[in-house]
């Protein structure tokens, strides 16, 4: 009985971090004698000392993802190891420090891994940073993960391969650029070459200070409010969708429209069991419901935003920064010195501030010509009552209605029928009552009636 055929050894050596002198004697010597030779790329500074050595640099161009080119990689290598040659494969940095390509190798069974250590971009980051990681804790993190990596810590961290400017407006955006305080953060750019970069800057600023590459780090010495793990997760999502599915590819903010409106709706609904009477549903199930069809509706604004950040417009995260500065300039009367002892005093502050952030001409601005009739003209009614119009009294309006009910028997319209529908949802507005909702509950026992005849017309029980 023959032995078992022992698996083929991949040798994995790291080219260093930097700068040719940086690179190992031994690492030099397993890649110029190796019978089958090749590095991950052919960008690292050490690279073209060694020779007209084969890269995977093509495969960067073809592959979909990182996932995709890092086992794409690993594919390679085992092939060509299982061919028969001595593979030696070359790495920048250290093999042990931040190489996808690595772990992916020392997990595969097909081949054993031996590997040649080297210094890392870390030996020289604390040299740069005067930085003890020990004794200050420093959490290093993957810049393509960022947004995962980051939500929940706060900090210090190392983020590496921060290799583009999209990758560090990602991680400005997930570090929570913006918040109040002084926040900044440390570029660290071709440490140990001629050209090192090592310059702090506002973290707003992160992804404009200069053009990054491969050997481009940034230290972040605290993040004051990470964005929650969750939301960070949601966000990830999105943008995998976009990349993977074919439907989520093709969608437009104009497509999505609907689904929009469609999930907004289904909140409504949601809320309605809540508030239903007891009885009607369990207060458990009925939660459930508006938890699920809330983060349907959630789903819709980080799509929307993910659309908008991969034209450059914006991101989920100015959604969040902007409408969190807006909520707190509008009330100034909880963040600021303003005094406001009613909702009737809120409301008006809240107009004045509006009109004077918009540039509107009039508190009729900006109204959505779209919204459903009834929302329409309470909301019409609630901003007359923001600019002090006298409300009419409660015989006032008895009067009025009953005047415009008789007009509209005499000579029934779609004007007259207006002027009597207007009346009624400006009167429930100041009266505190919710024409729309009003209207639907009433539709919703009709529907109850309807059904409950049928039933009974055909004896289903």
């Amino acid at each position: 009985m023959s032995a078992a055929r022992s698996a083929p050894t991949i040798t994995v050596v790291g080219l260093g971090p930097g700068a040719p002198s940086h690179l190992p004697e031994p690492s030099r010597r397993a890649l110029l004698g190796a019978e089958r030779a090749i590095l991950r790329t052919g960008l690292h500074p050490s690279a073209p000392g060694l020779g007209a050595l084969d890269t995977f640099d093509r495969l960067y161009e073809e592959a979909d993802d990182f996932d995709q080119l890092y086992q794409r990689i690993v594919d390679e290598l085992v092939a060509e190891a299982m061919s028969g040659r001595r593979v030696v494969y070359g790495v920048p940095g250290s093999p042990m420090v931040a190489e996808a390509t690595v772990a992916l190798l020392r997990a595969d069974t097909r081949v054993t891994i031996e590997i040649l250590p080297a210094p890392s971009f870390l030996d020289l980051a604390w040299v740069a940073l005067d930085v003890d990681p020990v004794a200050s804790g420093v959490q290093l993190l993957d810049a393509a993960r960022c947004e995962v990596e980051v939500a929940g810590r706060t900090g210090p961290f190392l983020v590496a391969q921060c290799w583009s400017r999209a990758v560090l407006s990602r991680l400005k955006l997930a570090l929570g650029a913006g918040e109040e305080g002084p926040r900044s953060a440390v570029i660290l750019h071709h440490l140990g070459l001629p050209d090192e970069v090592v310059v702090e800057v506002p973290l707003a600023r992160l992804d404009q200070a200069l053009e990054p590459d491969h050997l481009t780090s940034v230290f972040v010495a605290g993040a004051d409010a990470p964005v929650s793990a969750e939301m960070a997760r949601l966000d990830e999502l999105v943008r995998t969708l976009r990349e993977r599915c074919p439907w989520d590819r093709e969608q437009t903010h104009g497509s999505l429209a609907r689904h929009l409106v469609e999930e907004t709706y289904e909140v409504l609904d949601a809320i309605s069991e809540i508030e239903a009477p007891p009885g009607s549903e369990s207060a458990a199930l009925a939660a459930e419901h508006l938890e699920e069809e809330l983060g349907d509706l959630l789903f819709q604004v980080f799509f929307h935003s993910r659309l908008a950040s991969e034209e450059g417009w914006f991101t989920v995260g100015d959604v969040a920064r902007g409408v969190h500065d807006k909520l707190v300039g509008r009330h100034p009367h909880v963040f600021g010195d303003v005094e406001a002892a009613t909702a009737g005093a809120v409301m008006a502050n809240w107009e004045a501030i509006k009109s004077v952030e918009k540039g509107r001409a009039s508190v009729t601005d900006g109204i959505p010509a779209a919204l459903p009739a009834l929302l329409l003209a309470a909301k019409l009614e609630r901003k007359a009552r923001s600019l002090g119009i006298p409300e009419p009294s409660a015989e006032d309006r008895r009067r009025r209605l009953a005047d415009l009910l008789e007009a509209l028997g005499a000579a029934p319209s779609e004007e007259a029928l207006g002027d009597v529908l207007y009346e009624l949802a400006a009167w429930a507005a100041t009266a505190g009552l919710d024409a729309e909702e009003a209207l639907r509950k009433r539709s919703t026992a009709e529907r109850a009636e309807i059904v409950a005849f049928e039933r009974g017309r055909t004896g289903t029980p």
